[in-house]
């Protein structure tokens, strides 16, 4: 099982259940329609011409859409470069992008942008049903290339450590993209709910644990380490979701 279908196992039993939830957009993905984007987008990557093992640049903040994008590229057979600044034929953005610092031929946008084509014009076809059974994924830093047996084999690691249970609800206050999506994908592979917070302080994730009915929180060190003693919540530290990919 390759790294995005260990990340897409539960939505058969969870449907219409919610996977991801971003605070700041007010964004509910359920887990039917996580599968039902990815797979849509990466055949819509596919028409593009996304060849295997071609990066695309993925300049998506935490959020509910980041998890989209990358799968969409990891599911369609190419790498996911997360940052803003390369070279590449096609990139995924938010909304905008420095054409000085990414030197790209087509861009995908979530949100509305001038030259851009909006992301969701991936999803106006068929899907993709079978991604790729092995390669290259994603390059969290622009360099090093983890492919999907890594990935997969170390999401299981972490998962085996971590017990998230499918009933638990996930407060996601990592400090950085690739944290934050390790985060979503240890979640979804458990079949848990994971609220993404924006403002991972002490105080932002104590009030958004009691909001949300949280039972478990990923924070910075620092941040963590002030909620341990907490009676209803299992925190853990962000480092641990990549200490064993040595990030």
């Amino acid at each position: 099982m390759t790294w995005t279908e260990l990340v897409m196992a539960a939505a058969p039993t969870k449907g219409d259940q919610p996977a991801v939830s971003d605070v700041r957009t007010g964004e509910v993905v359920s887990y039917s329609a996580f599968v039902r984007r990815v797979t849509r987008a990466a055949a819509g990557l596919r028409r593009q011409g996304l060849r295997f093992g071609e990066r695309v640049l993925v300049n998506v903040p935490l959020g509910a859409s980041l998890p989209v994008a990358v799968h969409s590229v990891a599911w369609a057979g190419g790498v996911a470069v997360l940052g803003a600044a390369g070279t590449a034929r096609m990139m995924i953005t938010q909304r905008d992008h420095d054409p000085a610092a990414a030197k790209v031929e087509r861009v995908f946008s979530f949100l509305p942008a001038p030259g851009a084509t909006p992301f969701g014009d991936l999803l106006n076809s068929g899907a993709l049903e079978f991604g790729p059974l092995a390669g290259p994924a994603i390059a969290p830093d622009g360099r090093r290339v983890l492919d999907h047996d890594e990935l997969a084999a170390d999401l299981r690691r972490v998962a085996a450590r971590l017990v998230i249970g499918k009933d638990d609800v996930v407060i996601n206050a990592a400090s950085g993209v690739f944290r934050g999506l390790r985060v979503v994908d240890l979640a979804m592979m458990s079949g848990a709910h994971v609220v993404i917070a924006h403002e991972p302080s002490l105080v932002g994730c104590r009030v958004l644990a009691q909001e949300r009915r949280a039972t478990l929180v990923v924070a910075p060190y620092d941040v963590a380490r002030r909620l341990l003693g907490d009676p209803v919540l299992r925190v853990i530290d962000e480092r641990a979701v990549v200490s064993s990919l040595g990030m």
